[in-house]
């Protein structure tokens, strides 16, 4: 296993459609390893395979205290969604950035699994956040985009005013 670079905005890359996958083997595995090394690192709860420059539908999360619910969801989609609730969201490719987003409180998402079984989730509360967050990734959608436009003004010039004290 080992730790994959995050890419951090405003990287274009950011903004790319990631592609279904198709083929289920051990490169697969391997990336789905290497992604939860990468996200427990950071530390996070969730990383995109977009946010590690691999433009397929994968995502990895775990929102769990002790690290020990990893979840793998490839080509998820949403079935349904339900309520809403506002949350705090952060971005690993956004470091040190959070800000409030509307999202469905309830989801059902069907994916498969890293060996091509399928499944359902019924989710709700941050882990049904977790999942639609990174799931935008997947559709080159980031978390400012939720935002008005005076709101992600204000978060943009924040996080460049921070990369400019650590340069």
């Amino acid at each position: 296993m080992s730790q994959l670079e995050i890419l951090e905005f405003p990287d274009p890359r950011l903004r790319t459609l990631a592609q279904p996958v198709t083929v289920f083997d051990a490169a697969l595995k391997t990336l789905v390893a290497d992604m939860f090394e990468t996200m427990y690192a950071a530390p996070g709860v969730g990383l995109a395979a977009t946010q590690v420059d691999v433009h397929q539908q994968l995502l990895v999360a775990d929102m769990s205290e002790n690290s020990d619910h990893p979840l793998v969801l490839i080509n998820p989609r949403i079935l349904e969604k339900d309520g809403e609730q506002v949350y705090q969201e952060g971005c690993l490719s956004f470091p040190g950035i959070f800000a409030d987003v509307d999202r469905a409180l309830r989801i059902k998402v069907a994916a498969h699994d890293a060996d091509g079984g399928e499944f359902v989730l019924d989710v709700e509360g941050p882990l049904a956040v977790c999942i639609q967050h990174e799931m935008d990734h997947l559709v080159g959608k980031l978390f400012v985009d939720h935002l008005s436009l005076l709101k992600r003004t204000m978060l943009l010039k924040r996080m460049e005013k921070k990369r400019r004290q650590n340069a």
